[in-house]
């Protein structure tokens, strides 16, 4: 059998709140019942003291004298001082029942010769505990007497102390069943309140299982408020953020691999097919597979070097030193042709970045400005810092692009035209410069070079090293 959240939530809640009410209740009833012992105590004290109160003060009515029968002062006294509820008196005159209170106790205590003898042995003030018919009792007897009257008297107060705690009980009874009801509620009150705090919880389980049945990342949590639930629920969006850019990543890769390296397989294919056993035709045929080789490896490469930028670790931040770095792009793409090739500007500044990235970047740009341009043209690269940014930038002398394509080039597997080189490329490599460019936060435009001709410039943050 599972066990949901919600019913452990619910179950331990009720055990917190059943605990407290049980320790709650059973120290009311221990507080309850102290309180009786002492309000039994002072009870039969303070009745013993209004009997001492009234014999000090007692006059006969009839002769308006003092009380000179020690019957008649207690019965003077049961008719003055009636008992309160679960209470009785009595009197005891020569080891004899003779009066007692108009109120019929729960169990008739001057009838039990053996109580009433031990009460009248009594010669002074004694309380105590007595078993009757209605329970436990507690009483006090005070022997009495009057001056010019021989006989001895005992005024006997009993408090019938089962009665007074099944008074106690009943109440207990009833705060136990208001707490049950409580404890209902609360439940109640619980399973609705874990409900709703849990929703956002199933409906990550539920959006889960339907990604996990539908492959559809698209799906989103939309949980209001800023508490746990709601930063769980914040979590597992940002999760499925880069889960889909992932499989967005995968799936491009898998198509543009798909779709670019299909035709020079079956160039490869053809030709080997086609291939002869003549040692010119294969040596033709050699040539011309290794190129296309060639070119399928350069392909994957940069396919791989596109999909690893949607990765974490794409970039390795450094202190790059602006003007270093377009000496030495310059120096290296000297190899690429035979073009004039010039240094514009040099920024004086450091920044935090990938030089390894950055070089790559314009390297592939320089790359580009050799296809487009012939021997002898104008290649220029340059940096500098403008309005808090970074400016890098390679220009040349070439047909430039026009303005329907300057946006359009940036996109993979799109070529622009002119080209004047030798080598057609994949369509990647401006590709993967706006790759590098949005890494480091920055951006990658076209515009026209002066002079004629297209400039390319990454523009990226100048930010400070921490």
């Amino acid at each position: 059998m599972r066990v949901t959240a919600r019913g452990r939530i619910v179950g331990w809640m009720l055990a917190v709140v059943g605990l407290a009410l049980s320790v709650s209740i059973f120290a009311t009833w221990t507080i309850l019942l102290n309180r009786l012992d002492s309000r039994m105590e002072s009870e039969l004290s303070n009745e013993a003291e209004k009997l001492r109160r009234y014999a000090a003060t007692a006059l006969d009515p009839q002769t308006g004298q003092p009380v000179a029968e020690v019957a008649k002062l207690m019965s003077g006294y049961l008719a003055y001082n009636p008992p309160d509820r679960w209470e009785t008196f009595f009197s005891i005159v020569d080891g004899s029942p003779d009066k007692e209170s108009g109120v019929t106790p729960p169990a008739d205590l001057d009838g039990d010769g053996a109580f009433v003898a031990r009460l009248a042995a009594a010669t002074e003030p004694v309380d105590g505990r007595w078993e009757s018919a209605a329970g436990t009792v507690w009483y006090a007897v005070i022997p009495v007497t009057v001056a010019g009257d021989p006989r001895q008297g005992h005024f006997v107060i009993a408090l019938f102390y089962d009665q007074y705690r099944d008074d106690t009980t009943d109440a207990i009874r009833v705060l136990s069943l208001t707490a049950l009801g409580a404890l209902a509620l609360a439940g109640t009150a619980g399973w609705f309140v874990a409900g709703r705090v849990l929703a956002p919880v199933r409906l990550v389980r539920q959006t889960a299982e339907q990604i996990s049945d539908s492959s559809d990342l698209t799906r989103r949590l939309d949980v209001p408020g800023n508490d746990d639930v709601a930063a769980l629920a914040a979590t597992f969006n940002t999760m499925l953020d880069r889960l889909e850019q992932a499989f967005a990543v995968q799936r491009h890769f898998v198509d543009d691999a798909g779709h670019e390296l299909r035709t020079p397989i079956t160039v490869i294919r053809g030709h080997l097919e086609l291939m002869g056993d003549d040692p010119a035709d294969r040596a033709e045929t050699l040539a011309l597979v290794t190129d296309e080789l060639d070119r399928m490896n350069r392909m994957v490469d940069d396919l791989l070097t596109l999909a690893k930028a949607e990765q974490p670790g794409f970039l390795d931040i450094d202190e790059v030193e602006l003007a270093d770095l377009t000496v030495s792009v310059v120096a290296k793409a000297r190899a690429l042709g035979d073009r004039r090739w010039r240094v514009d500007e040099v920024a004086e500044a450091r920044m935090p970045a990938d030089r390894q990235r950055l070089t790559q970047a314009m390297m592939q740009l320089t790359a580009n400005a050799v296809r487009h341009t012939g021997d002898g043209d104008l290649i220029a690269v340059g940096s500098a810092v403008r309005d808090g940014s970074v400016e890098l930038w390679v220009r040349d002398s070439g047909p430039g692009v026009p303005p329907a394509d300057r946006e359009r080039i940036f996109r993979r597997f799109m070529r622009g035209s002119g080209r004047t080189g030798g080598h057609d490329g994949a369509g990647l490599g401006l590709a993967i410069v706006t790759t590098i460019a949005e890494a480091h936060g920055g951006t990658v435009t076209v515009v026209d070079a002066p002079g004629g001709g297209a400039c390319f410039v990454m523009t990226i943050p100048l930010r400070e090293m921490l």
